[in-house]
């Protein structure tokens, strides 16, 4: 069974810092699949927060996370990594990764309907 697994989120005052992980069983994220991160906040959309190519060597972010959120994977543990920085209260949302059968991110990587394998999310709240 193909499965995606976030852990990590929690309540941190503003400034503060997080590192979410999102581990996979049933498949090899490094042989073919770009990992992406989204997070839904209530009442909004969900939407693209970054993505990494297969072999970490690609990586883009959207405007608002630029400079404070960093992406890694760790193919030996078939685990990708979401390292936020410096949050602020617009951060608060439901954090899901999410596998796309591409080896890289390319112009759709904030297209939900590009991915075919989701997590269950993990909430992160950013509140003093």
């Amino acid at each position: 069974q193909l499965q995606l697994v976030e852990s990590g989120g929690g309540l941190v005052q503003p400034g503060g810092s997080l590192r979410l992980s999102c581990a996979a069983s049933g498949f090899t994220l490094d042989y073919y699949y770009a990992t992406g991160w989204f997070r839904q906040a209530p009442g909004k959309e969900r939407e693209g927060v970054t993505c990494i190519s297969s072999s970490g060597g690609g990586t883009v972010y959207a405007d608002s996370v630029k400079g404070r959120f960093t992406i890694s994977r760790d193919n030996a543990k078939n685990t990708v990594y979401l390292q936020m920085n410096s949050l602020k209260p617009e951060d608060t949302a439901v954090y899901y990764c999410a596998a796309r059968p591409f080896r890289s991110c390319g112009g759709f990587w904030n297209t939900k309907i590009s991915y075919d394998y989701w997590g269950q999310g993990t909430q992160v709240t950013v509140s003093s």
